[in-house]
């Protein structure tokens, strides 16, 4: 065989390993190059694969080794970038590569589709285009003005567009298309026509001022700048500012946003200062919106892509800038099959492709307070909130012994009938949707379990159904006792967001309540009609979980009241502290944003936690240092490093047998550079009628932690697996679920 005259191809299919082929008839290995798809024979039928490498030996032997059927592909569809983050994640997070690479396409692309370029013809110049001077087409008025007006646009331009401002015919077009001048490509009409409302930047403080000067200065090469900004500091505008210098310098933009409900606003904000091409990509959409986002990327048309975590593995020829907004936030981490996390594959994509990162937040994460600590990333500061707000006044509230309405304690209720008579609105955050948590019956004990999970099952008054939030079962409410036929039926206890509307509703007759949960916002276009009425004043009682928490601005908003703060006191999860803290502080960004001063009550049975009076008396910043030294002393991560290997299975026995012979592999392997702690059962033990366990290795060191996983993680894929154990790594683990 000629050198590197084999393809390795990712299928995507749960084997830790690519396959090897020869080049389809007709061609050659050399022309086929990385990042192109082909159709393969593989077992009985065909699949399509991804060319990840050439090679120029096989362990194959040669009667055994398979042609590819045929190229799919006329140019790869991921470039070699993206390729290159693709396998760098599935080395690090331990994942089949060939899942891990299709995950990384929109979904009819992963099936073997043709591109489908969608939109208009549209027209760019060349690189020799745009070094002819003007002068030279004296003779050629019209050819002249056509690249005069794509120098000006400084972008590809739809042809009908291009020919009312040049004035000139498609004659002229093909005549500069074949001297090589311009080029035609497909763009994707509404990202052109799209109405703006083009707005002057805001006058930047200070500290705004600094930052953006700080980032500006690395508009080439690679750099990591924690911006930490708190609640109503500006960090957007900061964004936009430094975003619009990248787009004059001819580069792409990607930003990331931790939740779906995030893009609108973010989208509306760029639109108004940008005038570049804009994308969109996240679960929200439709397929076809998706890939035509994912194509308008790849081609260089969009300019500015927002999206949510997968956008990261997203194509884009002339990245220049990432942005990740709410770096902190867990939603960053996919938490089912590949189990990547976006912000950290933010840095390595702007490492490899030498262009700086932005991560913001007002609550950032311990690892990135920790690596600005020690030098690997920059911190830049902005300490105060922009225009005139000032921060909110933060209160607890003690309610042990207090009579609470619908999880509203009696000085609560009074201090939202002085804020509505006052003509202000109000936010009040109950991270729990639903009616009630559960329903008991009081003659014998019964409580709604789930019959597959060690969990209860919310009653949802509004839809008359009992429903287990972690498996989905479902079932109406029972009119009696199941245990003991009583003839009074059991008893709604706790609370939940449904059932804090009702006593709201009740409570203030004459103001609308606006609920934001994941139950009231199923259809499509809700959530942004409920922001768009919050905003012009339609409701004045603001009621939601974690959606209604993050980056929205409700100038009006006076009083937020946090309801239920004491569960992240005392989690089995040794980050339950950090993901309080983080989400008050978030929450209570929400009052006291435009010219009116703001308060921020918390309900709680532990005023006198340490924790929680740090928080409130001195700050995240304080609070973070605080739970720095605890991680510090405690050896847990920043200062050390994880892998959650999880099991489940449906025999009782399977998952924790399973996870005791890796756990001596792990020993063994390791020599005791590497802690094995299990295994032990999940904190849900019994889950959709599966028993799950876990095992965690930990290292001070990473690099002896991956090399451990390199040589393990193989061996139990391909060992025995008696029970038909589902099992799962999660490298660097952000939850123990």
């Amino acid at each position: 065989m000629s050198p590197r005259s084999i393809l390795r191809v990712a299928i995507p299919i749960p084997r830790y390993q690519s396959f090897d082929y020869l080049p389809p008839p007709g061609l050659t290995a050399e022309e086929i190059l990385l990042g192109s798809r082909l159709l393969v024979p593989f077992g009985k039928g065909s699949r399509c694969g991804l060319v990840i490498g050439h090679a120029a030996k096989t362990p194959i032997k040669a009667q055994q080794l398979k042609a590819a059927i045929r190229l799919l592909d006329e140019e790869p569809l991921l470039p070699s970038a993206s390729t290159d983050l693709i396998l760098w994640a599935a080395e690090y997070y331990r994942h089949p590569v060939g899942e891990a690479a299709f995950s990384a396409l929109p979904s009819r692309l992963r099936r073997g589709g043709a591109i489908r370029v969608p939109g208009v013809q549209g027209w760019r110049l060349t690189e020799a285009g745009a070094a002819i001077d003007s002068l030279q087409l004296r003779k050629a008025p019209k050819q002249a003005q056509i690249l005069q007006t794509l120098k000006a646009a400084d972008e590809p331009l739809p042809q009908p567009q291009l020919l009312a401002r040049a004035e000139a015919t498609p004659q002229v077009l093909r005549a500069l298309a074949e001297k090589g001048w311009i080029q035609g490509l497909r763009l994707r009409k509404d990202l052109y026509d799209t109405p703006r409302e083009p707005r002057r930047p805001l006058e930047l403080n200070s500290d705004q001022r600094r930052a953006l000067r700080a980032m500006a200065q690395a508009l080439s090469g690679f750099r990591v700048f924690l911006l930490h900004g708190v609640t109503g500091s500006g960090k957007t505008e900061v964004y936009l500012s430094l975003a619009e210098r990248h787009i004059r310098a001819g580069h792409q933009i990607l930003i990331l946003v931790p939740e779906i409900a995030l893009t609108p606003q973010l989208m509306r904000r760029i639109q108004r200062r940008i005038e570049a091409p804009i994308a969109l990509l996240h679960s929200g959409l439709s397929e076809g919106e998706r890939e035509a986002a994912w194509l308008a990327a790849r081609s260089g048309t969009a300019r500015v892509l927002i999206g949510t975590r997968s956008a990261v593995f997203t194509p884009l020829p002339n990245l220049g800038l990432i942005i990740v907004d709410e770096e902190h936030d867990l939603s960053f981490k996919q938490q089912e099959g590949f189990r990547y996390s976006a912000r950290d594959l933010a840095i390595v994509r702007s490492r490899q492709c030498g262009c700086p990162v932005v991560l913001g937040s007002a609550t950032p994460s311990l690892e990135s307070l920790r690596n600005a600590a020690a030098g690997r990333y920059r911190m830049l500061h902005l300490p105060q909130r922009a225009g005139d707000a000032r921060p909110p006044r933060v209160d607890l509230l003690d309610i042990r012994g207090s009579h609470l309405r619908g999880g509203l304690s009696p000085l609560m209720l009074e201090l939202l009938r002085a804020e509505l008579a006052a003509g202000n609105q109000v936010l009040l955050f109950l991270n729990r949707r639903g009616y009630a948590p559960v329903l008991i019956c009081h003659a014998c004990g019964w409580v709604s379990n789930c019959p597959h999970c060690d969990a209860r099952m919310t009653l949802h008054k509004s839809e008359s159904t009992l429903r287990c939030h972690h498996c989905g079962q479902q079932q109406a409410p029972p009119t009696q006792c199941p245990n003991c036929d009583s003839a009074e039926p059991p008893r709604p206890i706790g609370q939940g967001t449904e059932r804090l509307e009702e006593v709201l509703r009740e409570h203030y007759p004459g103001h609308s309540v606006a609920r934001i949960d994941r139950d009231s916002t199923r259809r499509k276009g809700s959530l942004e009609r409920s922001l768009e009425e919050i905003r012009a004043g339609t409701h004045r009682i603001l009621l939601g979980t974690q959606m209604l928490a993050k980056g929205h601005h409700f100038p009006e908003v006076t009083l937020v009241g946090i309801l239920d703060v004491d569960q992240g006191l005392y989690g089995a999860d040794y980050r339950a502290a950090e993901r309080m803290a983080q989400l008050i502080v978030q929450v209570a960004g929400r009052a006291g944003r435009a010219h009116r001063p703001g308060r921020v009550v918390l309900q709680t049975r532990h005023p006198d936690h340490p924790l929680l009076l740090t928080l409130v008396r001195h700050g995240y910043p304080a609070f973070a240092e605080v739970a720095l030294q605890e991680r510090a002393e405690a050896g847990l991560p920043p200062f050390s490093h994880q892998a959650l290997l999880r099991a489940e299975a449906l025999n009782p026995n399977a998952a924790s047998s399973f996870l005791g012979h890796a756990a001596r592999q792990a020993t063994a392997l390791a020599g005791g550079a590497v802690e094995i702690w299990g295994p032990v059962p999940a904190p849900m033990e019994r889950r959709g009628g599966r028993t799950r366990a876990q095992l965690l290795v930990q290292s001070t060191s990473r690099e002896r932690l991956q090399r451990l996983l390199a040589s393990w993680i193989p061996r139990i894929a391909e060992g025995p697996n008696e029970g038909r154990v589902r099992w799962s790594l999660d490298v660097d683990p952000q939850e123990v679920l």
